[in-house]
């Protein structure tokens, strides 16, 4: 089975290769050089933050239970970080539209490294305050990064459709090729060189120091709303009726909370899903297999999102039914495809065929990605546009910790079978959306065609 492994990490570098290098003067957009200094910056730090981000994951759980906590312990403290990120994190994040978005990166980076600070200590409550620490930090990466990158966009004059690339290339690198290093990275420091388990915090903490010394130094600031005499009640009862009032933007918050729910609850479940008989599996080989696969995703999403047609709202509804089958894989092959009961081993027939729909669904993720931000930066407006994606993570956060709390609670096929049905919802509503967003743009025609005929012809009211 070692072979298989190889087999699928290589079919997908591959295809990856094949996009990039095959991607013709069509699938690019003709752009300035002032525009390709500024996306380079902003790619380079985003993937500095995502290295301190990742480095970071494959370590928090094996670092609690190394400190010898069991697993109600350390669920709490993960409860803790998402409970965090939803309630203090929304309120943080929010204040960047009004004190502003590079204050707010700044702030990310203070955080998390404080965060990282913590993770020396074996104590219980150092370590829950690493993780009230962790959830702000999460917000702000969110939402902060994305706000500054649009405003600035906008401000400095660059063309609409030139957001695309940076969103691609930032996914592509920082969520893909980013990951990967990092993941290798991590385990050298642990296993190879043997500095133990602290030393992927220590190392995310020093880059996060170098990206925000790269802000300090490079970034201009810019904000949302910024008048003196609203506040933050006022800010987030603003936030709450411009959802309320624009279906656009109520559908594109129940879309990322729904899919980026099912996308979390994938993150706890896809281990004990492929060795369910504590088969001996390559971690870190199958989580770089997945993080090519998310880059073959981003590297689909900049060819499609390089063309005007298909619209991002359309073609995205295609990929929530492809990530719904995905996931709904444990639940189908559960029934069609016999365990082998054997405990321990290689990796299952079954294990196998969930590696590949589960790369699948990675890849999904990598498409997802740039395209949702393509549509906030659509359809969010730009004053309250770190407030209003804050308030999308409140379902998002408040879906995890329930998950969480009753991950035993229910067996690994249904939690994936719930996941399969939020995502052919999320499918559901992204086509209502694409239906409101053509109805609106086809009105303005219609009323312009009518005005024409109108002068065209004049009513004789005497007839």
């Amino acid at each position: 089975m070692e072979l298989f492994y190889f087999l699928v990490f290589g079919a997908f570098a591959a295809v990856v290769a094949a996009l990039e290098l095959g991607k013709t003067s069509k699938d690019r957009l003709n752009t300035s050089s002032a525009f390709n200094a500024f996306k380079n910056n902003y790619i380079l730090v985003y993937s500095l933050m995502m290295a301190g981000d990742w480095l970071q994951g494959p370590y928090v759980y094996y670092l609690y239970s190394q400190y010898g906590f069991g697993k109600g312990e350390i669920g709490q403290l993960f409860i803790a970080g998402f409970g965090s990120s939803m309630l203090f994190g929304t309120i943080v994040g929010s204040l960047a539209d009004k004190q502003g978005r590079k204050r707010a990166c700044v702030t990310y980076c203070i955080a998390y490294i404080l965060s990282c600070i913590t993770k020396h200590s074996p104590d219980y409550k150092v370590l829950m305050l690493g993780r009230l620490l962790g959830g702000i930090a999460t917000s702000l990466l969110c939402s902060a990064f994305e706000s500054w990158l649009v405003a600035e966009h906008n401000k400095r004059g660059f063309d609409q459709q030139w957001l695309s690339i940076t969103f691609s290339k930032a996914i592509f690198l920082g969520n893909g090729l980013v990951a990967i290093v990092s993941g290798l990275f991590g385990n050298l420091l642990v296993g190879t060189l043997g500095f133990g388990p602290v030393s992927p915090f220590d190392a995310a903490a020093c880059f996060l120091a170098i990206g925000m010394a790269i802000i300090l130094s490079s970034w201009s600031e810019n904000y949302g709303d910024s008048s003196e005499n609203k506040d933050l009640l006022t800010q987030f009862k603003s936030a709450a009726v411009t959802i309320a009032s624009d279906e656009k933007i109520a559908l594109l918050g129940a879309i990322q909370s729904l899919f980026e729910g099912s996308m979390y609850t994938f993150v706890f479940l896809w281990t004990p899903a492929l060795s369910p008989n504590d088969e001996d599996i390559p971690h870190g080989f199958i989580f770089a297999t997945f993080m090519l696969a998310s880059m073959m995703g981003s590297s689909i999403a900049s060819r499609l999102l390089a063309h005007s047609s298909p619209k991002v709202e359309s073609y995205m509804q295609i990929v929530f039914v492809i990530s719904s089958a995905s996931l709904l894989l444990p639940l189908i092959t559960n029934f069609s495809v016999a365990p082998t009961g054997v405990q321990g081993g290689s990796i299952s027939l079954l294990g196998c065929i969930l590696v590949v729909g589960f790369s699948v669904f990675e890849a999904c993720v990598g498409i997802f990605w740039p395209s949702m931000m393509k549509m906030r930066s659509q359809y969010i407006p730009e004053e309250a546009r770190s407030t209003i994606m804050n308030f999308f993570r409140i379902p998002l956060n408040v879906f995890v910790c329930i998950v969480l709390y009753n991950v035993d609670g229910f067996p690994i096929t249904i939690m994936f079978g719930m996941c399969s049905i939020f995502l052919f919802v999320a499918a559901v509503l992204q086509r209502r959306l694409m239906v409101i967003a053509e109805t609106q743009k086809s009105k303005p025609q219609d009323w312009t065609a009518l005005e024409r005929v109108t002068e065209a012809e004049p009513l004789n009211i005497s007839d």
